[in-house]
């Protein structure tokens, strides 16, 4: 036989996608801690969304492609009048929650926003309620929402602890496409067989790069990247389900697959060193892990490597905001992560690039005492020349210890210090802070926080008696895990 022919025996489908399908179709979510977060993660995240349509650069997106498109039985996007097909409907979910960079995350080898996922997962599960309901069956409820969160909480983040995507140049929000196509097919009544296609579809595709997280190319993509991502994992679902064959060896195929193509160190003259080829590692099985140890922003709508850094910017705040102009230096010391992410100097161009920016979101806080999503906008930047001004005095440090502790999982801290200088010689002390407020060792602590956060944003959208009743109902756990889907959604119309 020669040498050049290709031997085509079609193998199983690679072993790190049916992990995957055996979790979502087999795994009993049983934790009373991980529904419990993922309540406060559903309040939260609704909240972020509704805040963020205060912005005509979020809202623009919003809405059918086609102008007047009437959806039977259509998805809802909260806070609007928008009955969509979930498709659209989980684009503009998605979008929404991010827009603003306050939703929950997940650090680790790779980062992420895990309740982005919530994009597809919504649009979905209210369009298969109302669908159910009018053919007299019995609608979904808001407790398979949230054990499909949980669901996809964990196999975004679990993939995320020791696999670096960042690292070879592809963005976090392939691992929503992956998470979000698992759950989202399982709630249309995906097989193990529908299932795996789905998976892998969402794996051979073209995947997003970061160009538009750094330098000198940050911009608003990244604010609807997961939602485009939650969307089309809607999309392959459906392709899944109406009977479209799989990629088995979409993961291992050599040259051809996704582990040779875009997860290796690739020459591609040559064929690739065993030392340069990479393979997912899965350390610890799929269960209620990465729910259990959300991140959620609670105090600042800024990048998470950020947020110890701005926390320690406002304890600072009375003891500097009378001294700016005496500002010699200001030494912020972080970790490795934050350095290689958010660590930028020169022009910030818009409000993306500055919410991506270290430096930036730790003088808005020294300076003004506080750190909101308006305070990267243009008009702010432009008015208060102090800011870059106090970026400029800026000395980045790394602690080895707190980018060691960032990736301990029984630590998981995100530190950094913030210590100020005078040109007369004094200085403040070196204020610390190594777990954000959001932190799961923080929750008695956060959850209040959290709570209020959500109030605020329900009343930027919602009459004080409508805010009532959906916070209600969000506080009692029994009674929403029994709530048909499509009446929770209900209660977000405009």
């Amino acid at each position: 036989m020669s040498a050049n022919v290709e031997q085509n025996q079609r193998p199983d489908y690679d072993a790190e996608l049916q992990q995957i399908a055996d979790y979502v179709l087999g795994y009993r979510i049983d934790s009373t801690e991980a529904l419990d977060t993922a309540r406060n993660c559903l309040m939260d995240t609704l909240g972020c969304g509704l805040l963020a349509l205060r912005f005509p650069e979020c809202t623009k997106h919003l809405g059918p492609l086609v102008e007047g498109t009437v959806v039977p039985h259509g998805a809802r996007v909260p806070g609007t009048s928008f009955r969509l097909d979930p498709a659209k409907a989980a684009w503009d979910i998605g979008a929404i929650i991010r827009w603003l960079d306050y939703n929950d995350t997940w650090l680790a080898a790779e980062w992420g926003h895990p309740s982005d996922n919530l994009g597809g997962i919504l649009a979905v599960a209210d369009h298969l309620s109302q669908q159910r309901v009018a053919r007299g069956k019995a609608p979904l409820t808001m407790r398979e929402v949230l054990e499909a969160m949980i669901m996809a909480h964990e196999i975004q983040g679990v993939l995320a602890l020791e696999n670096s995507f960042n690292r070879v140049g592809l963005d976090h929000v392939v691992l929503v496409k992956v998470a979000s196509t698992a759950v989202v097919a399982k709630l249309m009544g995906a097989d193990r067989e529908q299932l795996l296609s789905a998976l892998s579809h969402a794996f051979v595709d073209g995947q997003s790069l970061r160009t538009y997280r750094h330098a000198p190319n940050a911009g608003s993509r990244k604010s609807w990247a997961a939602g485009d991502a939650t969307s089309r994992a809607v999309r392959l679902a459906d392709i899944a389900l109406r009977g479209e064959m799989g990629i088995p060896g979409v993961l291992s195929a050599p040259q051809w697959g996704f582990y040779d193509v875009l997860f290796s160190k690739t020459n591609k003259d040559q064929a690739l060193k065993p030392e340069d080829q990479r393979r997912f590692n899965v350390p610890q099985d799929y269960a209620t892990y990465v729910m259990e140890n959300i991140l959620f922003k609670i105090s600042f709508p800024a990048e998470f490597h950020s947020q110890t850094a701005c926390e320690a910017a406002v304890r600072l705040h009375p003891e500097v905001r009378d001294r700016l102009d005496e500002i010699e230096r200001i030494v912020i010391t972080t970790h490795e992560s934050a350095i290689r992410i958010i660590s930028k100097e020169g022009h910030l161009a818009n409000p993306a690039d500055r919410d991506h920016c270290l430096q930036y979101m730790t003088a808005v806080p020294l300076a003004f005492g506080s750190l909101t999503a308006e305070h990267y906008e243009d008009a702010f930047h432009e008015a208060h020349p102090i800011i870059d001004e106090l970026r400029g005095k800026m000395v980045i440090e790394e602690d080895p210890r707190y980018t060691r502790e960032y990736l301990e999982a029984d630590k998981r801290s995100i530190a950094n210090a913030v210590q100020v200088f005078f040109s007369d010689g004094s200085k403040t002390d070196k204020v610390e802070v190594e777990y954000p407020v959001g932190h799961r060792r923080r929750r008695a602590e956060g959850i209040p926080l959290l709570e209020a956060k959500f109030q605020a944003n329900l009343a930027t959208r919602f009459p004080a008696g409508r805010c009532e009743r959906i916070f209600g109902l969000c506080k009692d756990q029994a009674q929403l895990e029994a709530t048909p889907v499509h009446e929770f959604m209900d209660l977000f119309v405009i």
